[in-house]
């Protein structure tokens, strides 16, 4: 893990700087909202000018570098915060987006803060992952996060930006859309009684980092005023498998949802003639054995702390059953 000094960039103080969020999916709206919350001026970038409330809405295509670096000019820091929808094109597709977003953070100054996750750390890496565990990806998605990852680190070492990563394992919270393991299609089924179907072992344990805490280990970063070309993990609950969150869920509701995995042979018969499919088993081993993370690092310097499970569940379930009485669908990820 490198550290690259304060000194390396001067990061800009000034209080009528951007926050600049690139993306307005689940996660970047949420960030953005905090954003305007606490007083900062925002502006939110993505293909279609997604309107946030608070935040000037700006049309982006982030693997534009010209269009990426004027989008980027004044502003104080960059959180890209979106990604290719098409799960199995990622290797095509980010590292255009990495190479406009280094770009833009050189020209302008800008703090770069990167959305990240624990693909990088690959299949067989010990337990649990903290952000000193290397990183070695075994499948391409995983490859093309840490390529891109390794380009911005080269671009700060050279003392060209200022970067960090933070990097979250599976996300869930009000709202979540079927993208997500612990999304619509997990809780919807179990608030209404009925069986939930989910990839790979519902009995495996794995850390789930809820929205909350991920925007506010994406706030803390960014004003850290610390070694920065650094990774930071998002603090997570007690790991659980979904088979425990499932009997919680039953105890909170009163139902008796139940889980069924997801057939891994069908799968990957699937896999042949679906490439969405195909990369999403490409990661299947985050969900058959033990995915567990550690943030104590970040617990220490950056102050966050993970929502306890007593807190986030009912949260979820009323965000659900909030949804469901407005005819209102879940959001996912774009």
């Amino acid at each position: 893990m490198y550290l690259i000094g304060w000194s390396c960039a001067v990061p800009k103080e000034n209080s009528m700087a951007t926050q600049l969020v690139v993306g307005a999916g689940y996660l970047g709206s949420a960030l953005a909202r905090a954003l305007v919350e606490r007083g900062d001026t925002v502006a939110v970038a993505t293909r279609s000018g997604t309107a946030v409330a608070g935040a000037t809405a700006r049309i982006l295509d982030a693997a534009d570098a010209e269009a990426f670096a004027a989008a980027a000019e004044g502003a104080a820091t960059i959180f890209l915060t979106t990604g290719p929808r098409q799960y199995n094109r990622w290797p095509e597709l980010w590292p255009p987006m990495f190479r406009a977003a280094i770009v833009a953070a050189r020209r302008s100054g800008a703090r770069l803060v990167l959305m990240g996750n624990l693909y990088g750390y690959g299949e067989g890496s010990p337990m649990p992952m903290t952000e000193a565990t290397p990183q070695h990806p075994t499948e391409p998605k995983g490859r093309v996060r840490t390529e891109g990852w390794e380009l911005a680190l080269a671009a700060a070492k050279r003392g060209e930006i200022q970067v960090v990563e933070v990097r979250a394992s599976d996300y869930f919270g009000p709202g979540a859309g079927r993208t997500s393991q612990l999304g619509s299609a997990f809780f919807g089924p179990l608030i209404a009684g009925k069986t939930a179907r989910v990839f790979g072992s519902p009995d495996a344990p794995h850390s789930w980092c809820y929205l909350a805490d991920i925007v506010a280990t994406l706030l803390a970063a960014a004003d850290y005023r610390g070694s920065w070309g650094r990774a930071w993990h998002v603090p997570a609950a007690e790991p659980l498998s979904r088979t425990e969150l499932a009997a919680r869920v039953n105890a909170l509701t009163g139902n008796r949802g139940s889980l069924a995995r997801l057939s891994p042979a069908m799968l990957r018969v699937l896999g042949m003639f679906v490439p969405f499919i195909r990369a999403a088993n490409d990661s299947d081993y985050q969900f058959t054995a033990p995915f567990v993370v550690d943030a104590a690092e970040t617990e220490r310097l950056l102050g966050v702390a993970a929502t306890p499970w007593e807190e986030s569940l009912p949260e979820v379930i009323a965000s659900y059953r909030a949804l469901e009485a407005a005819g209102l669908q879940a959001q996912d990820e774009r």
